[in-house]
């Protein structure tokens, strides 16, 4: 008989699949946030929720932050993506898609450039929520996902059809 007890040491997603993970999970947000008119991602909401322009904006924000965060240990953003910035609040649908855009290669060029050892490192992100590397980033996806989710919804108040939850391609 085969031994089947598990262990809690045993490593079951490298760096590489996170990764792919959290990159899968911003394309389906990103296609979300394209299919919203101007006017609606910036003027509708439903029982108090944010507009979906603050949703994508604090999705940007954070994944920025947190990828330089997570990278060089600076939990900072530039000011345009600073989602705490009113100042510089991104103010149309193509500002914000080129935002995300721009987030997404900024993942892309800062990961390669973690140290393996970080993800288990504790750090305080943002100065505020200590946490392991890994979880702060567990932490993004699951914002992200729960925001979008939030997309879900207004999308079909609004008659649109969102995109399938499962095609993160």
């Amino acid at each position: 008989m085969t031994n089947t007890t598990a262990t809690t040491d045993t490593p079951v997603i490298t760096s590489q699949q996170l990764l792919s993970n959290w990159q899968e999970h911003r394309r389906l947000s990103r296609k979300v946030l394209a299919a919203f008119p101007e006017k609606e991602l910036f003027e509708f909401s439903i029982g108090g929720m944010r507009t979906y322009n603050l949703l994508a904006g604090e999705m940007i924000g954070l994944a920025s932050g947190g990828i330089n965060g997570v990278a060089t240990g600076k939990w900072e953003t530039t000011p345009q993506l600073d989602y705490f910035n009113r100042d510089t609040q991104l103010k149309t649908k193509a500002e914000l898609l080129e935002a995300w855009d721009e987030v997404t290669e900024q993942i892309d060029i800062l990961w390669p450039q973690i140290p393996a050892g970080r993800f288990s490192e504790t750090d305080k992100a943002f100065g505020m929520y200590e946490n392991t590397i890994t979880d702060s980033i567990r932490y993004f996806i699951d914002n992200e996902i729960h925001h979008r989710g939030q997309g879900y919804v207004y999308l079909r108040a609004l008659g649109i059809e969102p995109p399938a939850f499962w095609d993160r391609s």
